[in-house]
């Protein structure tokens, strides 16, 4: 195999991450019924709160927080409880991409694996532990403990520390965020994957190594 190390990304590259559901669930938990226009909503807050994270204008914190103001007040509780309550229903409906396991199954002992997410500390292990994925990764790199997030080049840096310093070349990062994943790896001088399982509109200003529609076509050209 081309890499000696494989790096992904978490939310809609291994897991599914339909944050509609989980939502749902959440509010249903607490009796209250969450709607399609109640969740169009929450994004127009959530959406810009990711922008702003992954461009370091604000930390992981104050966007677990904000997104949940407004509710935490209507609810008369805080945004730590909510955001909690969200991310351990995300635990509970998570579920994997179609041909995640087999791609570590086919990967595991030809190459190692790591992941870097922007995603939250909470939801991390216990997804993993949950869908059988735990013993395929020698590092979990979560921004949240880093304090930079995808796709600034410190969060690259610390990952590579962790992985002992192997030659860039011979690293491959697997994404579907254009932004955070692809454009991150390509600046910091490594080979990228772009997975565009949703028929996204390629962004002409961002060149990956590789674009696939599943995970299946990763395996067929890591082991072409």
């Amino acid at each position: 195999m081309k890499y000696d190390w494989i790096l992904f990304d978490a939310d809609e590259t291994l897991f599914h991450f339909d944050a509609f559901k989980g939502m749902q669930l959440m509010f249903s938990r607490k009796g209250v019924e969450f709607t399609q226009q109640d969740f169009d909503h929450y994004q127009t807050v959530n959406k810009p709160l990711w922008v702003d994270y992954q461009n370091g204008t604000i930390t992981a914190h104050e966007l677990k927080h904000t997104r949940f103001q407004e509710w935490a007040d209507k609810l008369n509780t805080t945004t730590s409880e909510l955001n909690s309550a969200f991310l351990e229903a995300m635990a509970d409906i998570c579920t994997l991409l179609p041909g995640a396991k087999e791609l570590m199954e086919a990967v595991h002992g030809k190459a190692k694996m790591g992941i870097i997410t922007n995603g939250f500390t909470e939801l991390q292990a216990i997804r993993l532990e949950r869908t059988g994925m735990s013993q395929y990764f020698e590092h979990v790199v979560i921004s949240e403990q880093v304090g930079v997030a995808k796709p600034d080049a410190a969060i690259f840096s610390h990952a590579l520390e962790k992985m002992g310093f192997p030659c860039k070349s011979k690293v491959l990062m697997v994404g579907d965020n254009q932004h955070s994943d692809i454009l991150g790896g390509l600046n910091f001088g490594i080979e990228t994957c772009w997975l565009n399982s949703i028929g996204a509109e390629a962004d002409s200003n961002i060149a990956p190594h590789y674009t696939v529609n599943c995970l299946h076509q990763l395996k067929d050209i890591l082991f072409a």
